[in-house]
């Protein structure tokens, strides 16, 4: 049985820009020319939808992109951040986590491992630092876990035996995997594919990487804002991070809710 310890992020996608059609809009409307000084696709998209709504391309203020969606965040118009996303794969991580991370619905999507047709026999947990840096807990919570298994094992065996008269086979360990998976506890490992918006997932970095958040989602959040940093600064560089007492990461910012 595997221990896991830390999850892992992986930015797996972003947007991209048609210039050509941007050209096509700006001529259809009369604008001779309009550029921003940014290559990240998301803040380019961002500004477009803000200029949008004002017409505002023909004589930009300066200050360039960062300037523009600093002015926005200071506003609060928020809504043309939902214009730009990135996807996301998040892994090592628990099923507790994920219960609390689907619980953020507007502007995010989720595509999660599946119990049904993963084989959970060779599963992986994620055990919390207070329990594992104490080898008392660590022994009741490994030995609770290992008990867990093996009824998984034992009830995926007894029901497929159970359902032999079912042709399928796929079916048939559908069936049983579906059943047995009630005996496995929150700390078994998933993987998780999320895709959201800049403003869903400021919201979510602001309730998540919080110093009240549970630690293993308030993780997660400050390893997503580690790369949202990278990634689009003229959205994210508002942030800025904290160290906890217990060690942990949070972050605050003076552009909440937007």
């Amino acid at each position: 049985m595997k221990i896991i310890r830390r999850p892992s992020v992986y930015l797996v996608g972003r947007q991209t820009v048609d210039d050509g059609e941007i050209s096509r809009f700006l001529a259809d409307h009369e604008v001779d020319a309009w550029s921003t000084d940014t290559s990240v696709a998301g803040e380019s998209l961002s500004e477009m939808a803000g200029r949008l709504c004002y017409m505002s391309f023909a004589k930009p203020r300066p200050g360039g992109n960062a300037a523009y969606l600093g002015h926005i965040k200071e506003v609060g118009h928020g809504s043309v951040l939902e214009h730009c996303a990135w996807n996301f794969i998040v892994t090592g991580v628990s099923r507790s986590f994920t219960h609390e991370l689907v619980r953020h619905r507007a502007g995010f999507g989720y595509s999660q491992l599946s119990q049904r047709y993963v084989d959970e026999s060779v599963a992986e947990y994620v055990e919390p630092d207070c329990i594992g840096n104490d080898p008392e807990l660590h022994e009741v919570w490994q030995s609770s876990v290992e008990h867990a298994q093996e009824a998984y094992i034992k009830l995926v065996a007894g029901l497929q035996a159970k359902f032999s008269d079912v042709d399928d086979k796929t079916l048939r360990r559908k069936m049983a995997r579906q059943a047995a998976r009630s005996v496995l506890p929150n700390a078994t490992e998933t993987k998780i594919f999320f895709t959201a918006n800049a403003r869903a997932l400021r919201h979510f970095i602001e309730l998540r990487c919080n110093e009240h958040a549970e630690i293993e989602i308030r993780e997660v959040a400050a390893m997503v804002l580690d790369i949202l940093q990278k990634e689009a600064p003229n959205i994210f560089s508002d942030y800025e991070f904290i160290t906890l007492p217990d060690g942990t990461r949070a972050a605050k910012t003076d552009h909440a809710k937007v």
